[in-house]
C-alpha cells in the first residue's frame, strides 16, 4: 500500500462532514453511490452502489450527485465531455477519496540483469520526453525523482550501468527503465511503485456546470486536475492534489474554473493555469512544490486567502506574453502571504502585457521583477524577510501603489536605485506610492499585509 501524505486537510473536514449530512442535491437529481468493495457496475448505482468511478460518470446526468464511498481508488475520476445544465449541474463528492495513480512494482513484469539491476520495456504505452520529464518512483512510499522534475532544472539520466543502489534511468532507445537495488533484494518485497496514470482528476473536450468536492488526487505522472478545452461553470471545493509529477492542480484552452479550497503539497508545480484559461481560487495552501510554486500564464486569474510556503527552483511567475496578440493576462491576488522557506532568495516575476493587482498581501523573502509590458499595482502589502529583497523594475513598466511598507534592501526603476532615504524620489517618478514607506515590517499596521487571522485554518507548519 503506497503512503498518502494526506486525504484532506484538518481544516476542511467540517466541511466534508457538512456534505455527509445533505441526503439530496440541491437540484434534487438522484443520488448515485459508488463503493469498489461493496458495488458491482451492472447495478443501477442508485438501489445499489456501482463498483467503479468509470461507471457512475456514465450514469451521471444533469442534477445528479455521484457519491464515491471514502477510501482509496486506483482509478481516475474523468469527467470529459460532461454537461450539466446552469440549475442542475452535475457534481461528484468524493467524501474524501483518494484517486491514487500508482500501482506496485512486480517482479513478474522486470527482467532481472543480475547484481540488482532490472529493466522493464515499455512501462506505459505513450511514453516520450515530456512524460519522461515528469517521471518518478515511489521507494518505500517517498518519491525518487532522480533530481528532475518538470518546469524546473533536471538532472540527466544516468546510464544503467552508472546507478546506485536505490535509483532509476530510463533509455529512450529501449523504451525501457531500469531499476538497482542491493543485490540479493528482492523486488517484491522492495515496496516500489509507478505512476501508471496521468491525471487523477480529468475534464476534457467540451463540457459545463461540474462540481467536484472532497477528493485527492496523489502519485499521478502528471496532474492532480487536470482541465482541457472549452469547459464552463466548473467548481471545485475541498481537494487537494498530493505529490503529483507535474502540477498540483492546472487549466488550459479557455477553461473556466472556481476553485475554493485546496491543498498542493509535493507537487511540481502547485498550479499551472495556461492558454486563456480563467480560473478564481479562495481559501488555498501550497508547500513542498519542486519546480514552480505558482505560475499564471493564462488569460484572467485571482487567488484569494492563500499560503503559499516557497520552496520551489521558481517561486512566483505571471505573463501574458504567451496570449494571442491583443490580449492581456489579469492576476488579482488579495489576502497572500508568500513566504520562502526553501534555499536562497527566489522571485516573483511579473512579465509583459499582465496585469497583477495585490491588496493586503505579504511576500516575505522573495525579490521582485516587473518586466518591460507589466502593468503592476500593490495596495497595503508587505514586502520584507530575513534576508532583504530587492525589487526590480525594468522600463517601459507601470508600477503604481500605495498603503504599502517596504522592508527591503534595494529598489531600482529602469538605471535609477532607490534607498530608505532617497524612496520620496522614486515616490515622485512613479507618481504614486505617496502614503507608502520603506522601513521595517514590524511597523506596519494591523491593516496592511496578509490577515494572519484569516489564513491561520490554512496552515500546516
Amino acid at each position: 500500500m503506497p503512503r498518502i501524505v494526506c486525504l484532506l486537510p484538518f481544516f476542511l473536514l467540517p466541511a466534508l462532514g457538512a456534505c455527509l449530512l445533505h441526503a439530496e442535491s440541491p437540484s434534487g437529481g438522484r443520488q448515485l453511490q459508488v463503493n469498489p468493495r461493496t458495488g458491482l457496475d451492472t447495478h443501477d448505482g442508485i438501489t445499489q452502489p456501482v463498483k467503479t468511478i468509470a461507471r457512475g460518470v456514465r450514469l451521471a446526468q444533469p442534477g445528479d450527485t455521484l457519491h464515491l464511498a471514502p477510501g482509496i481508488y486506483h482509478e481516475s475520476l474523468d469527467l470529459s465531455l460532461k454537461m450539466g445544465e446552469p440549475d442542475n449541474p452535475i457534481t461528484v463528492d468524493g467524501h474524501g477519496a483518494v484517486l491514487d495513480g500508482s500501482e506496485p512494482v512486480r517482479a513478474a513484469e522486470w527482467e532481472s540483469l543480475g547484481q540488482g539491476l532490472y529493466r522493464k520495456i515499455k512501462i506505459i504505452p505513450s511514453m516520450n520526453p515530456a512524460v519522461v520529464g515528469r517521471w518518478f518512483f515511489l521507494w518505500n512510499g517517498r518519491m525518487n525523482h532522480m533530481g528532475r522534475t518538470s518546469k524546473g532544472p533536471s538532472a540527466a539520466l544516468k546510464k544503467p550501468g552508472d546507478l546506485m543502489n536505490d535509483e532509476w534511468t530510463y533509455v529512450a532507445e529501449e523504451d525501457a527503465f531500469y531499476l538497482k537495488l542491493p543485490e540479493g533484494q528482492d523486488l517484491d518485497t522492495a515496496n516500489i511503485r509507478y505512476p501508471a496514470r496521468s491525471n487523477g482528476v480529468v475534464l476534457a473536450g467540451k463540457g459545463a456546470h461540474v462540481t467536484v468536492r472532497n477528493v485527492t488526487s496523489t502519485h499521478v505522472w502528471n496532474d492532480g486536475f487536470n482541465v482541457h478545452g472549452a469547459q464552463r461553470s466548473l467548481r471545485f471545493e475541498n481537494i487537494a492534489a498530493i505529490e503529483c509529477g507535474d502540477d498540483g492542480f492546472s487549466a488550459h484552452e479557455d477553461a473556466q474554473c472556481e476553485i475554493d479550497g485546496f491543498i498542493s503539497m509535493g507537487n511540481s508545480t502547485g498550479l499551472c493555469d495556461v492558454g486563456e484559461s480563467v480560473t478564481h481560487y479562495r481559501n488555498v495552501f501550497i508547500k513542498d512544490c519542486i519546480g514552480h510554486d505558482v505560475f499564471f500564464i493564462g488569460l484572467d486569474h485571482s487567488l484569494e486567502n492563500a499560503v503559499v510556503e516557497s520552496s520551489a527552483s521558481s517561486a512566483f511567475s505571471f505573463d501574458g506574453g504567451r496570449l494571442p496578440e491583443g490580449k492581456n493576462a489579469n492576476l488579482r491576488v488579495k489576502n497572500l502571504h508568500l513566504r520562502r522557506t526553501g534555499d536562497g532568495i527566489k522571485e516573483i516575476r511579473l512579465g509583459s502585457r499582465g496585469k497583477f493587482k495585490a491588496d493586503r498581501c505579504t511576500f516575505e523573502g522573495l525579490n521582485i521583477t516587473a518586466t518591460p509590458g507589466a502593468s503592476v499595482r500593490f495596495q497595503s502589502s508587505v514586502v520584507t524577510g530575513t534576508r532583504k529583497p530587492n525589487i526590480v523594475i525594468w522600463a517601459n513598466t507601470i508600477w503604481t501603489g500605495g498603503t504599502n511598507v517596504y522592508d527591503i534592501a534595494g529598489l531600482r526603476l529602469d538605471k535609477a536605485t532607490f534607498t530608505a532615504s532617497t524612496f520620496s524620489e522614486f515616490q515622485k517618478l512613479v507618481f504614486s506610492e505617496t502614503d507608502s514607506r520603506w522601513d521595517a515590517a514590524s511597523t506596519a499596521p494591523a491593516s496592511i499585509g496578509a490577515d494572519p487571522a484569516v489564513l491561520a485554518k490554512l496552515r500546516r507548519e
